[in-house]
């Protein structure tokens, strides 16, 4: 809090936590499909279309922030104590800095057995540098804000857990061994980093735990990217902006297409969690993110509905007002979840939940008005300067009708004459509309091209490689003539005029980010 006192809760005694199993870290492959082309989906999810997602990462790169208490991350002391590490912005121990945790009995008890194990061995031969999951590296200026480690993906580390819950879900379907489970995403929390107001920095903390946004007031978001002070970037801003390039030198504009049809055509609700900071005083660095998948495990389908959720007063829609003379555009941050919606929820995890979200952490503006409005501000003129860029280069012209309405409205207030509140633009989000309009049509007829070269390409690659002299024994071994069958009947399927009709429900192919192959 702001006098800098920590507030512990606790949870319900007959509380146990969800096995939550990370389908997605920093690089991943998705696709969009309709669902009723797949042989099954969970009973969870009633979206029209889906996304499935993989997890392409071994390792997943984590910053173990509450591992600095030791015995607190109980999974980081033990991931920390296994051999084939590869740790980052950690103190290398050794003789007197080693001897002192080792020593200081009291403390070093705090640390679970696997740390406290590694830690007493590495002592005990002398010689031998360790590294401790609650000592950073020390930096000039205090301990590392940045420490870093490689994580085994805990389901391949334990497949049993995951193969656990795979067969329950094939029981609970029927589906037999021999099938495809389909398990596709069915909620979107996405997070934010938060920050209050700091020397040369604007305050952000201006949501409450839980906000939902409908798709224009969400993708505004998703445009400016805006984020909190991190210790792992430059500063406020720059959140990714640094990796991006590198991996993919198409203008923004091609993401953000794809990224806004797979909103509308799969229908998914745009809730996002805080974490950071609540108002001005109120510090959760990421308590509350990852306190939200434990109340989404335990929502049925329809009460994670946000049209449910503001029927019956669980969200409730900020509204713009007026503050010193001046509009301050709060409507920008959509619904936020209320005290209904504590009583209704998080009984299930707290025993007096209400007491753990008070009317501070539900409405960060009693924590201070002008920091408020000034995080609010900060927002929409993020919003403006990044959308404008938008309208300099050029490449507002890539962008699909309803990307283009809010870009301009982000950039000059209106669109043709319209505002975001105008019927006609919100329209421009709905999937029936999307789905009976030209640009979308368009979307799929470049990608059924796109499929009819990509299969022409395999065919005669595969046809080239048939003909090479010498190569009869890896022809046969590689079943060359097996592929370049199967490759033509593809090629035959997605060169029928009916393909498009299987593409429907799909994001199709941006039309103006095309590549050419030889």
């Amino acid at each position: 809090d702001e006098k800098g006192i920590w507030h512990t809760y606790k949870v319900r005694q007959d509380f146990i936590a969800t096995e939550k199993v990370q389908m997605e870290d920093d690089i991943s492959a998705s696709v969009v499909v309709s669902a009723d082309r797949l042989p099954n989906v969970s009973p969870k999810s009633s979206n029209p279309s889906v996304k499935l997602v993989n997890n392409c990462e071994y390792r997943l790169f984590q910053r173990p922030d509450e591992a600095i208490h030791r015995g607190f991350d109980t999974q980081t002391e033990f991931d920390m104590a296994q051999p084939d590490n590869f740790i980052a912005n950690y103190e290398p121990l050794i003789g007197d800095k080693l001897e002192a945790i080792v020593e200081d009995v009291v403390e070093f008890q705090k640390y679970t057995d696997p740390m406290r194990n590694l830690l007493q061995a590495a002592y005990d031969q002398k010689d031998q540098y360790v590294v401790s999951s609650a000592d950073p590296r020390m930096m000039p200026d205090g301990p590392s804000k940045n420490p870093r480690y490689l994580q085994l993906r805990p389901d391949l580390q334990q497949p049993m857990r995951t193969y656990v819950a795979e067969m329950g879900a094939r029981i609970k379907r029927q589906v037999n061994l021999d099938e495809a489970l389909i398990t596709p995403v069915n909620a979107v929390l996405t997070g934010r980093r938060n920050n209050p107001a700091e020397d040369g920095i604007r305050p952000l903390a201006v949501y409450n735990p839980i906000h939902y946004q409908e798709l224009p007031e969400l993708f505004m978001d998703f445009i400016c990217s805006v984020t909190g002070k991190s210790p792992s970037t430059t500063g406020a801003g720059s959140e990714g902006a640094l990796t991006k390039g590198p991996f993919n030198a198409l203008r923004a504009t091609a993401d953000l297409n794809n990224t806004l049809v797979s909103f509308i055509i799969t229908g998914y609700a745009g809730f996002s969690s805080a974490a950071g900071y609540i108002g001005k005083n109120l510090r959760v660095d990421h308590d509350i993110s990852l306190l939200i998948p434990e109340i989404w495990a335990r929502l049925k389908e329809h009460e994670r509905d946000p049209k449910i959720m503001i029927e019956k007063g669980y969200l409730e829609k900020l509204e713009d007002f007026e503050y010193n003379g001046n509009i301050v555009q709060a409507s920008r941050l959509g619904y936020r979840i209320t005290d209904r919606f504590i009583s209704a929820f998080l009984g299930k995890i707290f025993d007096n939940p209400a007491v753990v979200f008070g009317e501070k952490i539900l409405k960060p503006e009693t924590q201070g008005m002008d920091d408020y409005v000034d995080g609010i501000n900060n927002i929409t003129e993020a919003q403006q300067n990044v959308a404008q860029r938008y309208l300099d280069d050029g490449s507002i012209d890539d962008a699909c009708p309803p990307l283009k309405a809010i870009l301009y409205i982000m950039a000059t207030g209106e669109y043709k004459g319209m505002t975001i509140q105008d019927k006609e633009v919100r329209e421009l989000f709905d999937r029936d509309n999307m789905l009976k309009s030209d640009w979308y049509k368009k979307r799929l007829e470049t990608k059924q091209q796109r499929d009819i070269d990509l299969w022409t390409m395999h065919c005669k690659n595969l046809e080239n490689f048939l003909n090479l002299k010498g190569h009869s024994d890896l022809v046969e071994k590689m079943d060359i003539q097996g592929r370049l069958e199967r490759a033509k009947a593809r090629l035959e399927k997605v060169s029928k005029a009916d393909y498009i009709q299987d593409l429907e429900g799909t994001i199709g192919a941006d039309t103006l980010s095309a590549c050419t192959s030889s």
